[in-house]
């Protein structure tokens, strides 16, 4: 009996599970609140990297809300939201803590 194949699969199965549960670790823009005529969508931005307005997340945001909102959008209102924090550190209490911002962006979808 060959038990190689098994394993093989085994960990390309757990491979796999690594990598999408992974996805949601460096989420980019995400539509947080949705209803049929708007919402809002937030990213990630870091200030020393030029703020909000050029963060690389602001174009996917754009995209998100464009797609909702075929016949275009009017953004209400942006401004920060709540980020957060985490420590990082694989040694107990050598840990920096890393603050991570989000910019936030409510919406209006135009009517068709």
């Amino acid at each position: 009996m060959d038990l190689r194949c098994p394993v093989k699969w085994c960990w390309r199965v757990l491979g796999l599970a690594v990598f999408l549960a992974c996805g949601g670790c460096a989420e980019g823009a995400k539509l947080v609140q949705e209803s049929a005529s708007g919402g809002v969508v937030t990213y990630p931005y870091k200030e020393d990297r030029g703020g909000p307005m050029f963060s690389g997340f602001r174009k996917e945001a754009l995209g998100v809300m464009a797609n909702k909102c075929p016949s275009g959008y009017t953004i209400l209102r942006e401004g920060e939201t709540r980020g957060y924090s985490m420590v990082s550190g694989t040694t107990e209490g050598t840990g920096d803590l890393t603050t991570h911002r989000r910019w936030g962006l409510q919406f209006r979808c135009k009517a068709s």
